[in-house]
């Protein structure tokens, strides 16, 4: 048994470090232990698919560790990234029979899965389940709304500024210092954010420096970050004061 697969096996509801904001977040005791008898765990390694578009989905689940995105392909072949599923985020739709977007790990990923039958069921007779999902798919809709937005109105900088922001503060592994600095894995290479926020790779890569320069983000190593000051960096945003996200 690898070190990984023991992980795996030693989670559980008690010790999982999205247990306060994911679908489960608000269940009983009991409503856990309904729960716990149709969940698995299921792991992938970075690049590996998830699910395909138009596959049957025979689970919904919740992300627990790690990034996935969301792709969807066009008539001609071209391919759009339209979402990122970071820890707690809710994977799946119940009622719908077959998946509506490829789904890919962007990093190692540890995905909490509830068979989907069972699961519509418990929604059906359990209210905190189902109450949450609302909560979750209204937040979901704000956020489609926030990225409309940014797409649209945004400078390139603020684009930038805007994305590390939101992985920052939603990233399970978000680690602060004693002198509030924050230190992540920037999970998408310059041009997956390039293709993700209608930016040319160039631009990315051009206005990454510039917050560099600047002493907004460090940068260690190819991918991992440091925001000595989150508050500066969600200045750069051109949000409100609170960041316009949700936390």
């Amino acid at each position: 048994m690898s070190q990984h697969d023991l992980k795996l096996n030693d989670l559980t509801c008690g010790t999982c470090p999205i247990r306060h904001r994911a679908v489960c977040a608000r269940c009983e005791a009991d409503e856990l232990e309904q729960l716990g008898a149709i969940k698995y765990y299921r792991s992938y390694q970075a690049g590996q698919p998830v699910i395909w578009s138009g596959d049957q989905m025979e689970f919904v689940a919740s992300v627990v560790t790690g990034i996935a995105t969301l792709t969807q392909t066009m008539e001609d072949g071209r391919r759009q990234m339209v979402g990122l599923l970071l820890p707690s985020d809710f994977m799946g739709r119940p009622g719908r029979a077959n998946a509506a977007y490829d789904v890919t790990a962007t990093t190692d990923l540890v995905i909490c899965c509830f068979r989907k039958k069972p699961f519509e069921a418990l929604m059906a007779s359990t209210p905190h389940i189902g109450q949450r999902l609302l909560e979750m798919t209204l937040d979901e809709l704000d956020a489609a709304r926030e990225w409309m937005l940014l797409l649209g109105r945004k400078t390139a900088r603020e684009k930038i500024a805007s994305l590390l922001a939101i992985i920052a503060r939603r990233n399970a592994s978000l680690r602060l210092t004693e002198d509030g600095a924050a230190r992540f894995d920037l999970p998408l290479t310059r041009e997956q954010m390039a293709d993700y926020l209608g930016l040319t790779l160039e631009t990315v890569s051009r206005q990454i420096s510039a917050l560099k320069r600047e002493g907004v983000i460090a940068l260690e190593g190819k991918r991992h970050i440091m925001v000595p000051d989150l508050d500066r960096l969600l200045a750069e945003t051109g949000d409100d004061s609170d960041g316009g996200m949700p936390s």
